[in-house]
């Protein structure tokens, strides 16, 4: 199609090694790009995946004749048809700039980090603030923080806004992104689907009604109430591959947005006309601050890992769970192509070599008749499930381990409704041996490993009932196995002194400072957590919950001595700006966090998304701060 851009999305800027640079980017063509640095290049090895008849999603890595200079800005380009970026993408750019650019840092002083980006919500978008720090840094490379770590739920595909569904509707049809047969479904085809009158506000009503299919309809595809905390909007659950790839699109880039006219459809009742009204309005202030959020992408590397809402809601929280939803092939189908979209949008920039097999699964051929090849689709899907390297390392100072807590769960023993271990016993070992002799480490594990003791009873009690579904009961200390293990980890004396665990997935933001009971020398361990990007807790809830968890885990309440974490001191930091209780902080933003040379947090803060910033600093007295 001749008016259609060049580059529809990105380049976004993901991992970055000394001797490697990936750039990830979707365009509507597949002439080959010519890459551009401020440093010599050895080779660049490009890779295509089409996705539609205009879209093929890129991914070039590039490798310098000599390693990349540290503490130095690198500038890249990246030209089609003699085109760079300063034509082709203008809003990458920070005045005065030719191109977009970076620094390398093998050495972590400072990280900016965060998770749950949700574009509907009222809050603002914390990667515009991002976007911010680095714009004021631009001149300056040892203020640039080295990275951005992406701690999950960088996308919801389980959440989905009406609004956004009209935009994803129209970004398939501009692109032709394919189409796909459904089995086991009221509907042969997403162009079927977008003709029923179910495909607003009542996706959660799409399986067949059959007594086999209760189950499937309540735990994995909608509707589960969550009263206590939030409450899940299952009802425009994505479907398709294409359907995922254009809320990648249309959550990354302010390009497709251009081609969207986002009307209420008349066929909505009055309740869901309000809520499409409402949700709009967010959506209009998400997408006018996408240039700024597309900039920052580009000029920092990015690192990214998966939570549930990058695949659905409550993905994987118990072995019953596993069993209902991959059993019927529609259900798998529908996990299956969030896990695509995920290893074709982020997991294929965190590493060169790694996922190299998948990808050439999706390279066979192109579709014929612009459907994906129902046999190859089902296939992939099937080494999707049974993956297990979606975790990695970045070789820095200190040494970044990136954790999956989602694919690699340790079952209950007890009932296959109890929520499985974040990470089994054979995970956590592989784990425990990357630690050995190293002086300092950073952790990112989606779920906080230290999180709010409170709120982790609540879920308990839930659990217990055998509703672990109504309150996300999935935490690290909700298996009494993975607990165990990994607490051990922290306690054994060849593991590192010092530990930044840098957590999301709350909603909420705090900092902990925990120590081993009853030993001189115990290592130092930092429970950072940064969340939401675009998302927030409910004010006066989160309020009550951190007063009452004060007071009811307070350093000398017996109740600590039921805690699977009772041989740890754990000291809440106070935050400068406590809007919401004592301990925990709750405004949409970014993490930001400096390292002195032994790898030890010295600045721990979050960024507010619209206004200020948050420090959270030692607590002076230990004894009323410590749980």
């Amino acid at each position: 199609m001749a008016d259609l851009p060049q580059i529809i999305c990105g380049p976004i800027l993901r991992s970055v090694e000394p001797d490697a640079i990936i750039l990830w980017l979707v365009t509507s063509h597949d002439s080959p790009a010519d890459v551009r640095l401020t440093v010599d290049i050895e080779r660049c090895d490009e890779q295509l995946v089409r996705v539609g008849r205009y879209a093929w999603i890129r991914r070039l890595c590039i490798t310098p004749k000599t390693p990349l200079p540290d503490q130095h800005y690198i500038e890249y380009d990246v030209l089609f048809d003699g085109q760079g970026i300063k034509h082709t993408s203008p809003h990458l750019l920070y005045a005065d700039q030719h191109s977009p650019g970076f620094v390398f840092k093998s050495n972590i002083d400072k990280l900016l980090h965060g998770s749950c980006r949700r574009p509907h919500h009222a809050a603002t978008d914390g990667l515009v603030r991002v976007d911010q720090k680095l714009e004021a840094s631009v001149n300056s490379p040892a203020d640039r923080p080295a990275l951005l770590l992406h701690s999950g739920d960088q996308v919801y595909v389980d959440d989905v806004a009406g609004p956004m569904l009209v935009a994803i509707k129209q970004v398939i049809e501009q692109l032709g992104l394919y189409d796909e047969h459904f089995d086991g479904a009221p509907f042969s085809s997403l162009q079927e689907l977008y003709q029923s009158d179910r495909h607003y506000y009542a996706r959660d009503s799409l399986l067949p009604d059959t007594e086999s299919n209760e189950a499937i309809t309540e735990k994995f595809f909608g509707g589960v109430r969550k009263p206590i905390f939030t409450s899940s909007n299952a009802a425009n659950h994505l479907i398709s591959l294409s359907e995922v790839i254009a809320m990648y699109l249309l959550c990354w880039s302010p390009q497709p947005w251009c081609w969207v006219n986002i009307e209420t459809p008349t066929s909505l009742c009055e309740q869901n006309k309000q809520r499409f009204n409402t949700e709009l309005q967010a959506l209009n202030e998400f997408s006018s601050n996408l240039p700024k959020a597309a900039r920052a992408l580009a000029n920092i590397p990015n690192y990214m890992i998966f939570d549930d809402h990058d695949i659905t809601d409550d993905w994987n929280l118990s072995a019953l769970w596993e069993e209902t939803a991959y059993e019927p092939p529609f259900s798998k189908r529908i996990v299956g192509n969030a896990l695509i979209g995920y290893l074709l949008c982020q997991s294929w920039g965190n590493h060169r070599d790694q996922f190299q097999p998948l990808i050439n699964h999706l390279q066979e051929g192109p579709p014929s008749d612009s459907i994906w090849p129902q046999s190859m689709q089902d296939a992939l899907i099937d080494k999707l499930l049974y993956f297990e390297h979606w975790d990695y390392d970045i070789n820095s100072q200190p040494a970044i381990i990136v954790l999956d807590t989602r694919t690699q769960r340790w079952r209950s023993e007890r009932a296959r409704s109890k929520p499985s271990g974040l990470m089994d016993w054979e995970a956590l070992t592989a784990f425990q041996h990357k630690l050995i002799d190293k002086p300092s480490v950073i952790v990112v594990s989606p779920a906080p490993m230290f999180g709010v003791k409170l709120i982790e009873a609540i879920q308990d009690v839930f659990t217990f009932f055998g509703k672990p579904l109504l309150v996300d009961a999935e935490n690290w200390m909700a298996h009494q196995g993975a607990a165990e293990v990994m607490l051990n980890i922290f306690a054994h004396r060849k593991t590192p002194e010092h530990f930044t665990i840098l957590s999301g997935d709350v909603h909420y933001s705090f900092a902990y400072d925990v120590h081993l009971k009853h030993r001189k020398r115990s290592p130092r361990i930092y429970q950072i957590t940064s969340s939401g990007i675009k998302n927030e807790f409910p004010d006066k809830l989160l309020e009550w919950l951190d007063r009452l968890n004060r007071w009811l885990f307070a350093p000398y309440s017996p109740l600590n001595w039921f805690t699977k974490r009772r041989r740890f001191r754990v000291t809440p930091r106070l935050p400068s700006e406590r809007d919401a209780g004592e301990r925990l902080w709750n405004q949409s933003g970014i993490g930001y966090v400096e390292f002195n040379k032994e790898g030890i947090p010295q600045l721990i803060q979050q960024l507010g998304a619209s206004r200020g910033e948050c420090t959270f600093t030692p607590s002076k007295v230990n004894k009323e701060s410590t749980e």
